[in-house]
């Protein structure tokens, strides 16, 4: 990559004086979060066994395997991925670029939008390996009638310097997305995309870093910053 990460020209993501949510509050909502992204492939699974144990259905076993095949992998891949995302994974404490892309990707293989991954530098705090996940994720969510989500990072000095961007048909920010990044407590709106969005804010602020957001029309925007 030969130019590092812009910044965009609107920051959308101020700083709140917002009260902190509380621990539990944050707790269930993540639990939340994590068990809507499970719960559909496993039914996928179920729906499949039932298939293939009903005498009346013994025509379908080839759908039904590959209902089952495909939710099996589309649930191990959501939870490799939460488990570097969201979770400690772990006690690592640097992760290898080439490993965090691997996890996008699986997650990207049952978005509509495409991965376009350029990660410069070889290996990541966890700061910045959360980040990297997450916002691929955000971003590839930011195009639901798909689209590219591209995503940069490069070590400049003390800091890495990271940028997701989504291009495409309808690209769009969710309201509550904004104001989990500034860390302000869930409005309106949906808490499954506000929850991953204040978590971002989260461990950033706690690293040192920063987060910009800049909405176009098709075109979304996120920037950071984190200590190296």
């Amino acid at each position: 990559m030969s130019e590092s990460p812009v910044q965009p020209d609107t920051n959308a993501v101020a700083t709140s004086a917002a009260p902190p949510v509380r621990t539990a509050e944050l707790a269930a909502y993540l639990a939340a979060r994590m068990c809507h992204d499970f719960i559909s492939p496993a039914s996928a699974i179920v729906s499949g066994l039932d298939l293939l144990e009903d005498p009346s259905a013994q025509d379908m076993r080839e759908e039904a395997m590959g209902l089952i095949a495909t939710s099996a992998r589309k649930l191990a891949d959501l939870l490799a991925f939460t488990r570097v995302a969201f979770g400690a994974s772990a006690s690592a404490e640097t992760f290898d670029a080439r490993d965090l892309q691997k996890l996008a990707q699986g997650v990207f293989k049952h978005m509509r939008a495409e991965l376009d991954w350029a990660v410069e530098t070889p290996a990541v705090n966890k700061p910045a390996a959360r980040t990297l996940l997450n916002l691929a994720q955000m971003t590839g969510a930011a195009l639901p009638t798909g689209g590219t989500a591209r995503i940069r990072a490069v070590q400049e000095g003390a800091s890495i310097a990271i940028a997701a961007e989504a291009v495409g048909p309808r690209a769009r920010l969710r309201p509550e997305v904004l104001a989990g990044l500034r860390g302000e407590p869930l409005g309106e709106g949906l808490h499954g995309h506000w929850v991953q969005a204040y978590y971002v804010h989260l461990f950033l602020t706690d690293a040192g870093g920063r987060i910009f957001a800049d909405v176009q029309e098709e075109r979304v925007v996120f920037a950071v910053t984190v200590p190296a």
